[in-house]
C-alpha cells in the first residue's frame, strides 16, 4: 500500500512538474516540449530527403548536359540521349558480366563504346543532314531510338540483367541523417565531372570553339573553327555522360531496354526549365527536378507527385518561357 501511494505521488508529481513547464513557457514553449522529438525526425527525413535528391540530380544533370551540347553544337533536340545511355548501359553490364571484369573496367569499357558510337551517329548521319530540315533532324533522332531499341536486346538478349554499385556498403551518419558512400560517390563524380567540363568551355581553346560554333555555326566555320571536329566531339561526349549517367541509375533497378526513359524525360524538362541558352542552366534545372520530383512523392502523393511537378513546370513557363537561365533572343536586322 505504501509503495503504491509512493508511485502515485511520483506521477502527480511528472504532471505538475509538466504543466508548470508549459505555463512557464507559453503556448509555443508547450508544443515545442511535445513535439520535439517529432520536429527532429522531420528535420532528419528532410535532410536525407535533400541527399537522396542530389544523387538523383546528378543522374539528371548528366544526362540534360548531353543534350544541351548536342542542341547548341548540332542545332538539334537529341531525343535519343536516354537510349544511347541505355545501349552504353549495356554493355558496360555484358561486359562485367561476361569477362569478370571489374566495375570500373568495365565502365571504361562503355565509356569506349559510347566515344565510338558518337563517332558513328555524327560521322555517318547528323553530318549528312546540313541541308535537312530542323524538323527532319529532330525526327532522325527518335529514328535514333528505335535503332537502339532495336540493337540492345538482339546483342545483349532480353533478360533483365544487373549492375552493382561501385560501393557496395558504407554510410556517412549526420546524427540525424546518413547517406551511402556509392551515393556520394556518385553526388561528387557529377560535379567534379561539370566542374572540369564547364572550365573546359570556359577557359579552354577547345572550349572557345565549341561556344563559337554553338553561337554561329556557319559564321564559326568561315572564321576557321573546325565546326565537324566541334560536332564530333560533342556527339562523344554526350555518349560518355549518358554512358555515365546510366551506370549511376542501373543499381537502383535492373538494366532493360526502359532503364533511363525517365532519367531522358526528366534531363529534357530540366533544358526547358533551365533555359537552353547556356549550357549550365539545364543542370540547374535537373538538380530543381531531382530535388522538387523526391520532395512532392514523399510529402504530396507517391503516385501524382511527379506529374504535379511536371504541371508546376508547365505554369512556370507560361510565366517565363525562356527558363531559369535563358534570355529573349531578339533577331536583328
Amino acid at each position: 500500500m505504501f509503495f503504491e501511494w509512493v508511485f502515485k505521488f511520483e506521477d502527480v508529481f511528472k504532471e505538475s512538474i509538466f504543466e508548470y513547464e508549459k505555463n512557464a513557457m507559453g503556448a509555443s514553449g508547450a508544443f515545442a516540449l511535445e513535439r520535439g522529438g517529432i520536429v527532429s525526425n522531420e528535420l532528419g527525413t528532410v535532410l536525407q530527403l535533400f541527399m537522396r535528391s542530389l544523387e538523383t540530380g546528378s543522374v539528371y544533370a548528366l544526362a540534360a548536359l548531353g543534350i544541351i551540347v548536342i542542341y547548341r553544337t548540332s542545332n538539334l533536340m537529341h531525343f535519343a540521349q536516354g537510349s544511347l545511355g541505355m545501349f552504353n548501359t549495356f554493355v558496360v553490364t555484358y561486359v562485367f558480366l561476361s569477362f569478370r571484369l571489374p566495375l570500373w573496367a568495365s565502365t571504361l569499357c562503355g565509356i569506349a563504346a559510347a566515344i565510338g558510337m558518337g563517332f558513328l551517329v555524327d560521322f555517318l548521319i547528323i553530318r549528312h543532314t546540313k541541308k535537312v530540315s530542323p524538323l527532319a533532324k529532330q525526327i532522325i533522332t527518335l529514328g535514333l531510338i528505335m535503332v537502339f531499341l532495336g540493337l540492345a536486346p538482339m546483342l545483349f538478349g532480353v533478360d533483365p540483367l544487373s549492375l552493382p554499385r561501385f560501393l557496395q556498403s558504407g554510410d556517412f551518419n549526420f546524427g540525424i541523417a546518413s547517406i551511402s558512400h556509392n551515393a556520394v560517390l556518385n553526388i561528387s563524380l557529377g560535379l567534379v565531372l561539370m566542374g572540369i567540363l564547364f572550365y573546359v568551355l570556359q577557359k579552354t581553346k577547345m572550349g572557345l570553339a565549341v561556344r563559337t560554333t554553338a553561337s554561329n555555326e556557319p559564321v564559326a566555320r568561315l572564321m576557321g573553327v573546325p565546326t565537324r571536329r566541334v560536332t564530333l566531339a560533342a556527339w562523344a561526349l554526350a555518349g560518355v555522360l549518358g554512358c555515365l549517367s546510366g551506370v549511376m541509375i542501373a543499381p537502383t533497378t535492373t538494366v532493360t531496354t526502359s532503364l533511363m526513359d525517365a532519367v531522358q524525360v526528366n534531363a529534357l524538362f530540366g533544358c526547358v526549365l533551365g533555359g537552353f541558352q547556356t549550357f549550365y542552366g539545364p543542370v540547374l534545372g535537373a538538380y530543381i527536378i531531382g530535388v522538387g520530383r523526391n520532395f512532392l512523392v514523399y510529402y504530396v502523393s507517391s503516385i501524382w507527385g511527379e506529374q504535379i511537378m511536371y504541371l508546376l513546370i508547365l505554369i512556370f513557363l507560361i510565366f517565363r518561357p525562356n527558363g531559369l537561365i535563358g534570355k529573349k533572343f531578339v533577331k536583328k536586322v
